[in-house]
């Protein structure tokens, strides 16, 4: 028992920092979504609108690069953990992180760049743009949601 005792601050130290490797990765994959479904093959919206289609693509270029770096830095903390990885019995922190961080980047993006900043709607073009905001921000919710049920150990998982 004295053995686990003293594992248990690094167990949790461990679990604290794989989540918010997940949380860098779920930035990272849902801005990769973001930017590939609703700004290249759907045409949306641009990162940023109020500008030339020159400065909209470049918005979108810069947007590529945060959402690449944050894929490629989670990538590298991930691998740097490796060997600690070993302690944890679930890859419950992992999946809690990626989904709120999933859900997070969505719901800043559908709240602060959408509605206060007003870079760019979900969709250009549209006369009632609600529908769209709903939608958006809902999915945000449910992301952060399923984040908070792993977290919170609701959900069984197979790694347990």
């Amino acid at each position: 028992m004295a053995v686990r005792e003293n594992r248990a601050p690094e167990l949790q130290r461990t679990t604290r920092e794989v989540l918010w490797t997940g949380v860098m990765l779920g930035m990272g994959l849902v801005g990769a979504v973001d930017e590939i479904v609703f700004h290249q093959l759907l045409q949306w919206h641009h990162f940023y609108l109020h500008t030339t289609q020159y400065w909209q693509i470049f918005s979108d270029g810069v947007f590529h690069i945060f959402t690449t770096t944050m894929l490629f830095l989670g990538a590298l903390l991930l691998w740097s953990q490796r060997r600690r990885l070993s302690l944890i019995v679930s890859s419950r922190p992992f999946w809690a992180g990626v989904f709120l961080g999933m859900g997070g980047f969505q719901l800043f993006d559908g709240t602060v760049d959408h509605k206060l900043l007003r870079i760019h709607p979900v969709r250009e073009g549209v006369e009632n743009i609600l529908p769209y905001d709903i939608a958006w921000n809902a999915s945000a919710l449910a992301l952060l949601l399923i984040g908070w049920l792993l977290w919170r150990g609701t959900w069984p998982t197979a790694g347990r």
